[in-house]
């Protein structure tokens, strides 16, 4: 069993653990229980009644949350001459191609989203074992790969976050910071939850969410009412 931290252990003595809680109420507590020296990040884990061993069932997208994620993405762009000065005015942090590509395979992964524009994707595709594992691969489908640099690059800096059903069926996402105003943490919860429901699988059958848990960096996990966290989903 893991071991927890001396301020794990008494924060988790302040909250019901057996207790499931509406989203405005799991904000509030998430909050409350935040112990950390700093800002901490506020993520959701969503667990879907999908079977990941099937190919017709993985379910991944990306979405723009309304208020961003509040942090400063580091967004890598693959491309050249016209489309390299786009990403440049666009914001871009690290602009270019084989020598980029090269440098990456040497170890260097030091940014959160890669785009790239069709024609740069025979450089891209020789990095797929190093960007795959970690969800960096473009991908048309998600807009990552396409010759409009701008509005793609602009789109992650305003908060564009990709999210992707892991081994277990569990959809992770980031929702903000502890110092997000709760309203802007439950509509960025409300917008992720939204994409996800939409993203179901034709064959998925039986139950599509099974669970929803909030938790800051160092905090506990908080369960969501399934059934009331849903049906105010559909009211929205």
């Amino acid at each position: 069993m893991k071991n927890r931290g001396k301020k794990y252990s008494e924060t988790v003595k302040n909250y019901d653990k057996a207790k499931q809680y509406s989203i405005i109420e799991a904000i509030t507590l998430v909050k409350q229980l935040s112990f950390a020296n700093f800002t901490e990040t506020i993520d959701v884990a969503i667990r879907l009644g999908i079977n990941t061993r099937r190919s017709e069932e993985q379910v991944r997208g990306a979405v723009e949350l309304p208020h961003g994620t509040g942090k400063q993405s580091r967004v890598l762009v693959f491309a050249e001459t016209e489309k390299a000065k786009e990403a440049e005015e666009a914001g871009a942090d690290f602009i270019g191609g084989n020598e980029l590509a090269e440098k990456i395979q040497n170890g260097w992964t030091d940014f959160d989203s890669v785009i790239a524009t069709p024609d740069m994707m025979k450089v891209v595709g020789k990095l797929g074992r190093v960007l795959g594992p970690r969800g960096l691969m473009p991908n048309p489908k998600l807009g990552s790969v396409t010759f409009d640099i701008k509005n793609a690059v602009l789109a992650v800096k305003k908060g564009k976050v990709e999210y992707r059903a892991d081994r277990f069926g569990i959809v992770h996402a980031i929702l903000g910071k502890t110092n997000f105003s709760d309203d802007q943490l439950v509509e960025n919860f409300y917008t992720v939850l939204d994409a996800i429901v939409k993203a179901k699988p034709p064959t998925s059958k039986g139950r599509y969410v099974l669970s929803i848990t909030v938790s800051s960096t160092m905090g506990p996990g908080i369960k969501l009412d399934i059934l009331k966290t849903l049906s105010e989903a559909e009211k929205r």
